[in-house]
């Protein structure tokens, strides 16, 4: 495994800082049917940028996390999320030589997993699960994709270190 430099590092913790933060927002109902689904956006895109830096157990650590923050059963997110950092890690070659529109479709198709496996799961736990609206969720978040990929962008160099 090739060390990561100091900035990379940096990058990586502050860009799930700020996933956890806005993932903790309390929002209203129109504002959070639109929100983007913050913390498996950033885990899919550390898993393609740096998938030997980035593991199942870190997955495991941001879904309990979620799970604390929202009083959730624990371990619902954790799985979901793990399912997703597993496929991404499956595909992350092939990911890299797609184009950014087949990109942006393979992300909405994991998000689309994460929110159906916390609904089976919630269904599972007989708690109420409202899928009517979860679509534009997924949308907004896979739409972002680009712009998550531009803003944190690291350097070519660090990479190949």
């Amino acid at each position: 495994m090739k060390p990561l430099y100091f900035s990379t590092l940096l990058l990586v913790i502050l860009s799930f800082f700020v996933a956890v933060i806005l993932n903790i927002i309390p929002l209203k109902p129109i504002p959070a049917l639109i929100y983007p689904l913050w913390i498996p956006l950033i885990l899919i895109y550390w898993i393609m940028v740096l998938p030997e830096h980035i593991h199942l157990s870190l997955a495991w650590i941001l879904g309990l996390i979620i799970d604390v923050l929202h009083g959730n059963y624990l371990g619902e997110h954790s799985l979901a999320l793990c399912v997703i950092a597993f496929l991404a890690y499956r595909f992350y070659l092939q990911f890299r030589m797609f184009p950014l529109t087949q990109q942006v479709l393979f992300v909405f198709i994991l998000l689309l997993i994460y929110q159906g496996l916390l609904a089976w799961i919630q269904s599972m736990l007989s708690v109420s699960v409202a899928l009517r609206w979860v679509w534009i969720s997924l949308m907004v978040s896979a739409l972002i994709w680009p712009l998550l990929q531009r803003f944190l962008k690291i350097n070519p160099i660090d990479m190949h270190h």
